[in-house]
């Protein structure tokens, strides 16, 4: 699938008797400038957005509450067909209306022109273009503050709203006449072939005034913004079979990314259900230490080596390798950080939120940052480890750090924590946690004596080889002849197909080839991996979910090492009809291929990279 072509997508007028309370997750694109990100939806209508960053409360939440969230719709007023794309290499969103009488577009993005540490710099701009005939447009501007629990008040004078609430401040401009509705703004207007209409919305203060967005500023920021994304997406050194595919990915990590501080968000949302009307919702919108590091693999893959020292940057600033005592009981690391380097997330409920289709609770916050998920050693150290080869060499400071990370390690590897998945039924010894422990040391191991840093090389292999035998003797169930969930177990778990992935073990080895063919069985359907299955291991949450879009490409690229290429490529065909019509994904695939959970989502993204490089390479 073309990541750049255009999908069609037939709608109801907008805010007409048929419209849908809730368009379809996968309906949706993402526009961002490196601080903050807006979900698009296909008929026009901007329905998530937090303003001045990712992890503010929304502005528009409409994807959450369709009543009470907020939007931004800007649609043709009459029935359309409408067609939605990403202008070539960018992150500049083109929504299509066809109509009897004329096709028009609008271009949405947010101005971006270079990699400003700037936090304060934020503009979201809709530009409404007549490409043929005539076609009137209507607007409905209905911002909700703080997800929707401020009220908040409208200045309307001179062509500009001024929209005030207790925690924040936002002006909309026109290039078309405004009217009053209540506190939020309408608008009726027809454009000529030719003619076009733009709206900005601008967050305002004592130092940042209101400020008018005429056409031609406009074009000048569109036109900027197109060629800084182009400028970025030209480094990569990807040609492989699947390059838009590949590139779209690497655009979206890109977006996800907080140019301030260098951390990437897991995902831009909050609370869209893993399942529809469960309680599976969860916020994502912060640095996970596991996703941003397999985030640094896939771009050095690529070849954006910057991204990674910004990340290196982050991980310094926010303190997190810093061992400082007391340690807490999670350890020297937590699991996630805020995108400012925050520890503290906390985690409540938005009550008066119906959530999306009605799965509540909406959650703010995320209570799993008091875990023990000691993967997160592993992928952080492997991250650095390549980061030091590919990138730049680790500084002496960064290692010193590095070094008392290791050193806990070494004393603290051999526990019960709550693991890759996040599990709320309590701790257990998952054999991936031990997994990544191993990783850790063996990278820390190989960059010590490759660089001759310091290191307590004799305690570090012991303990290397004390987790390798460990996994191999009571991580593997002969019953199942396959490496299982947990230590003495018989569950299966689809985080081990990163085992040949980490060099842990041989892609042909027969116990490896014997765990394959048994998740293959187990937790595979139509290239599609469950993690596991909650009814054999209960997880200390009701209901199911769909599968795991990430587990699906560590399976392709599992084959791919395998040497089963044939089922490798088709595998990973299928996966690809199961993007949106821009190639994004979700978390999850539901059983009839809709997209669940937070969207777009990272981990998917950085997957989906990994695996067509791999498979690339594999194929010749």
């Amino acid at each position: 699938m073309a990541a750049d072509t255009a999908m069609a997508s037939d709608r109801a007028v907008p805010g007409g008797p048929d419209s849908p309370r809730y368009m379809p997750i996968s309906e949706h694109g993402l526009i961002g400038d490196l601080r903050t990100a807006a979900l698009v939806a296909t008929d026009g209508t901007i329905d998530w957005y937090c303003c001045p960053r990712f992890d503010a409360p929304s502005v528009f939440a409409a994807v959450l509450d369709a009543d009470k969230g907020g939007s931004f719709e800007l649609a043709a007023d009459l029935p359309t067909r409408t067609r939605q794309f990403y202008f070539p290499d960018t992150n500049v969103l083109i929504t299509r209306f066809f109509a009897a009488d004329g096709v028009a577009e609008i271009q949405d993005f947010m101005p971006v022109v270079d990699e400003s540490r700037e936090a304060d710099r934020h503009r979201l701009i809709r530009r409404v273009v007549c490409a043929r005939g005539t076609l009137p447009f209507r607007a409905a501007v209905a911002p909700r503050f703080g997800y929707g629990a401020e009220r908040h008040t409208l200045e309307l004078e001179d062509g500009r709203a001024l929209f005030r609430a207790p925690s924040l401040a936002l002006a909309l401009t026109a290039t078309v006449p405004l009217e009053a509705d209540g506190a939020d703004v309408r608008a009726h207007f027809k454009l000529l072939e030719g003619e076009s209409a733009v709206f900005a919305l601008d967050v305002v203060s004592d130092d940042l005034r209101p400020r008018a967005c005429p056409h031609a500023e406009a074009q000048d920021q569109f036109e900027a913004t197109v060629r800084f994304w182009r400028r970025w997406l030209a480094q990569s050194r990807y040609h492989g079979r699947w390059r838009e595919m590949v590139h779209r990915s690497a655009l979206l990590l890109k977006l996800l990314t907080y140019a301030p501080t260098g951390g990437i968000v897991a995902a831009p949302t909050t609370s869209l259900p893993e399942r529809i009307g469960g309680e599976r919702n969860w916020d994502y919108r912060y640095v996970w230490i596991r996703d941003a590091a397999f985030c640094l693999y896939a771009m050095l893959r690529l070849g954006f080596t910057s991204e990674a020292e910004a990340f290196m940057g982050f991980l310094s600033e926010a303190g997190v390798l810093r061992c400082t005592t007391p340690i807490g009981p999670a350890g020297p690391l937590q699991i996630m950080y805020g995108i400012d380097g925050r520890a503290e997330l906390p985690e409540y409920e938005l009550s008066h939120l119906e959530g999306y289709l009605g799965s509540a609770p909406v959650r703010v916050g995320n209570a799993a940052t008091g875990q023990l998920q000691l993967d997160i050693y592993g992928a952080l150290i492997d991250s650095v480890y390549l980061y030091d080869k590919w990138g730049k060499p680790v500084s002496s400071g960064h290692w010193d750090e590095l070094g008392a990370v290791v050193d806990w390690l070494c004393d603290h590897w051999d526990q019960p924590d709550e693991g890759v998945w996040e599990t709320r039924a309590g701790r257990r010894d998952f054999v991936y946690s031990r997994l990544m422990c191993w990783v850790a040391l063996e990278r820390a191991i190989r960059m010590a004596n490759r660089r001759g840093l310091p290191a307590d090389l004799p305690r570090w292999r012991q303990a290397r080889d004390a987790i390798y035998r460990q996994i191999m003797t009571r991580g593997w169930s002969a019953e199942r002849q396959a490496f299982v969930q947990a230590l003495d177990d018989d569950v299966l778990d689809a985080s081990l197909l990163m085992m040949p992935l980490a060099k842990f073990i041989a892609p042909t080895d027969p116990k490896w080839l014997s765990t394959l063919d048994a998740l293959g069985t187990e937790l595979v359907s139509d290239s599609l991996v469950y993690r596991y299955d909650p009814a054999a291991r209960p997880d200390g949450l009701r209901g199911d979910e769909g599968t795991f879009s990430i587990c699906s490409f560590w399976y392709v690229e599992a084959l791919a090492r395998a040497g089963r290429l044939e089922e490798a490529r088709l595998a990973f065909e299928k996966m690809l009809t199961y993007a949106n019509h821009l190639g994004l994904f979700a978390e999850e695939i539901g059983r009839t291929g809709e997209q669940l959970g937070n969207f777009p989502q990272a981990f998917t993204h950085l997957a989906l990279i990994s695996a067509a490089f791999n498979l690339d390479r594999a194929l010749g």
